[in-house]
């Protein structure tokens, strides 16, 4: 593919994922003719097309248009340090998309919106979003979401003599010890907060 083309494909790219993120899905060949500024509905689907052989977009089993992962990969600039500050160069290492990155196992994995501050000393805040994967066994000192005789909560995971119980990350809060029942529901793998 030519530099060029290559450049065009990325614009169009570009006005689709800004249409995806703004609308929350892809938009129709319709809608295509103005984000694109063209005329003809043949026009969009050679763009289309190519933006499907170049990886970036797909078509499930019904013809509907889908984002790759691809896609919706942010890039990757370096590092940056958090101790002493340091020269950096702004330079494209890689993309990342962070379905890939935070999630191993999509079928195991959901997200809950957190509720209160049992937690805070453990740096999530209400209104954080947690990731949590099914199918691990928690460890001590794991942070899990947990039903507790009836009722649910997200706290820390703690065994001592075979007996365990939860623990809030907030001195407000007392340990909580099962009467009857505890069940593990997951093992928070991430903490997602937006800033802005």
């Amino acid at each position: 593919m030519a530099v060029m083309e290559k450049e065009k494909l990325l614009l169009y790219l570009d006005k689709i994922k800004t249409f995806y993120f703004k609308k929350k899905r892809m938009p129709s060949y319709s809608e295509m003719l103005a984000i694109f500024n063209l005329s003809s509905k043949n026009a969009v689907f050679k763009r289309v097309s190519a933006l499907i052989k170049a990886g970036f977009l797909e078509k499930d089993n019904k013809g509907q248009l889908l984002p790759k992962r691809s896609m919706t990969a942010i890039p990757l600039l370096g590092s940056i340090q958090a101790g002493f500050p340091s020269p950096a160069e702004e330079e494209l290492q890689d993309v990342v998309s962070l379905d890939e990155y935070l999630v191993s196992n999509p079928n195991a994995t959901f997200l809950v919106k957190v509720q209160g501050d049992s937690m805070i000393d453990a740096g999530i805040h209400q209104g954080d979003l947690v990731l949590i994967q099914k199918n691990l066994q928690p460890k001590d000192g794991d942070i899990v979401i947990a039903q507790v005789d009836g009722e649910w909560t997200l706290k820390y995971f703690k065994q001592k003599a075979k007996k365990a119980y939860l623990q809030a990350a907030n001195q407000k809060y007392p340990t909580i010890i099962p009467r009857q029942e505890l069940a593990i529901a997951g093992v928070v793998i991430a903490n997602i907060r937006k800033y802005k």
